[in-house]
């Protein structure tokens, strides 16, 4: 697929499911997109160009390639169709937060097969895509979730192939997403009903309604959620020539009239917003789960831009300055932490999630001033040493959910309920990152140590499984195969070992499922 240049024209550019005449219903622009120009436009083959290296990098980049093919094949065995592999009982999971939506693992795995050169298992999954793969569904969904890895691995796989199933497979669930933005305040709630929007039926009279989680407070909207949908959805509109996604979640819409009416504690943006007032519900921040990606879209939005959108750098630049000022701590051992703050209290803690921020500050160190690039830098490596050292500190050489820094124990878990490990990704998202960014070869070493450890304590006879406990060399599994662990682990512990040309970040940008969507560097209309 590397020489294409025209794409089929869509045989069907109307699926005939968009809903009906309604608030914010556009009909298609017929403008269409030009996949060849966009080709062109790329300063890099996708899968790279440059020699391989040394053997040694090599045959450890081969390894994870074999890992990921164990993985997909045991899941193609035992699960295909279902949103996870449970490798222990080998089956399936669907789980609820998808919303009916099914094959959860294929869209995951998608543009990681197709990067490793898995090419009979990347048709293995594009076919399960034109034959199985079913929008019509009823159910409620995380508007979150459903975007980060359906619409972001459909897209990823489209510009990565120009396979035309994958562009009308994200447009057409695109559209079922919109009916959330109908709030007061254009923020959107973070459940969507996924029932056809056009037919109220008898069973299902809240199709294309949406809620706001039960558990997030008092019916409030979480930053990550309605934070982490506009590089996405910019390319929704970017793709079907229809102005309406990009409106409902560009960083301006969200930054001008809501943000940055309302007064925000020490600068910092605490976790959940009224979708009704557009006020803070509690003041509660974090940069692990519930905040995290907020920040990551505000640096990637810039980026994406090719840096025209200057409003998401200053958000960017004020936001991390708060953090520096009010959360980054040194533990007395000398670890640099990033704490939580609630209403004004901290909580000596990091969570495995907000592992991820090492990656994000070196990719904004990148772009800044002399002063602040060495500074966001070394701020940066000293996160992803903290992150190192949650995983060195335990039995496996896996890192805990959440680890603290009181009373003598530091980066490590302290309570049994944060002990898991569930094959999460945002540690070597860090290392990956600060190895392009510095070339430093420690981080080549400490991947490899997590992929040794994925060997020795998740890996089971069908698949891979996260444990209820890293600090045991005999752990219990939990019997799942998350879909995040072929789309992002798995994805950036390969590029960690590749060329940097390979997705090279003048090219593309991760959105927070480490699916790859373009920069864009010029436009692509036909």
């Amino acid at each position: 697929p590397e020489t294409e240049t025209e794409p089929e024209p869509d045989p069907e550019p109307d699926t005939g499911t968009a809903p009906g005449p309604g608030p914010g219903r556009q009909t298609r622009a017929p403008s269409r997109f030009d996949y060849g120009r966009f080709r062109s436009s790329l300063r890099h083959p996708v899968r790279g160009g440059r020699p391989a290296q040394d053997p040694e990098t090599r045959a450890r980049r081969m390894k994870i390639r074999e890992m990921m093919k164990f993985a997909w094949d045991n899941y193609k065995q035992y699960a295909l169709g279902k949103n996870e592999l449970r490798p222990l009982t080998k089956n399936g999971h669907i789980g609820n937060m998808f919303g009916g939506l099914r094959g959860a693992t294929v869209i995951d795995a998608l543009d990681t097969l197709y990067i490793m050169e898995l090419e009979e298992e990347f048709q293995e999954a594009k076919k399960w895509v034109e034959k199985s793969f079913d929008l019509n569904v009823n159910g409620e969904a995380s508007l979150f979730e459903v975007n980060i890895r359906y619409i972001g691995g459909l897209l990823a796989t489209y510009y990565l192939t120009g396979e035309e199933v994958f562009k009308s497979k994200a447009l057409e669930l695109g559209e079922k997403l919109l009916p959330a933005f109908n709030t007061p305040t254009g923020i959107p709630r973070g459940v969507i009903n996924l029932g056809r929007q056009d037919t109220r039926s008898l069973f299902s009279p809240f199709s294309g309604m949406s809620w706001s989680w039960g558990w997030a407070s008092a019916g409030s909207s979480i930053l990550a959620e309605f934070g982490t949908l506009h590089l996405e959805f910019l390319h929704l509109s970017e793709l079907s020539g229809n102005p309406v996604f990009a409106e409902k979640a560009s960083t301006s819409h969200l930054g001008l009239q809501v943000l940055n009416k309302v007064e925000k504690p020490q600068g910092l943006y605490p976790n959940f917003l009224s979708p009704v007032t557009g006020n803070w519900v509690q003041h509660h921040v974090s940069i692990g789960g519930l905040g995290d990606s907020f920040y990551e879209y505000l640096i990637k939005s810039w980026l994406m831009s090719d840096k025209k959108d200057l409003e998401a750098k200053k958000m960017y630049d004020d936001a991390l300055e708060a953090i520096e000022k009010h959360l980054v701590k040194k533990s007395a051992g000398g670890l640099t932490y990033i704490a939580e703050w609630r209403g004004g209290i901290l909580d000596h803690k990091m969570g495995h999630l907000a592992c991820f921020s090492g990656g994000m500050i070196a990719l904004g160190a990148e772009h800044a001033g002399e002063e602040r690039r060495q500074r966001h830098m070394d701020l940066a490596a000293e996160i992803t040493n903290t992150c190192h050292e949650s995983y060195a500190r335990s039995d496996t050489k896996l890192g805990p959910e959440a680890f603290r820094f009181d009373a003598g124990s530091e980066a490590m878990a302290t309570r049994l309920s944060e002990r898991y490990y569930i094959l999460r990704p945002e540690v070597v998202e860090s290392y990956m990152y600060l190895w392009r960014l510095t070339h430093n070869p420690k981080y080549r070493q400490w991947g490899w140590e997590v992929v040794k450890a994925l060997e020795e304590h998740c890996r089971v006879e069908a698949g891979f499984s996260g444990i209820r406990d890293v600090y045991t060399t005999t752990p219990t599994h939990d019997n799942m195969q998350q879909s995040f662990f072929l789309a992002e682990t798995l994805k950036y512990l390969y590029l960690l070992f590749c060329e940097d040309d390979v997705l090279s970040l003048d090219d593309w940008v991760f959105n927070t499922e480490a699916h790859p969507l373009p920069v864009n560097h010029t436009n692509f209309k036909a």
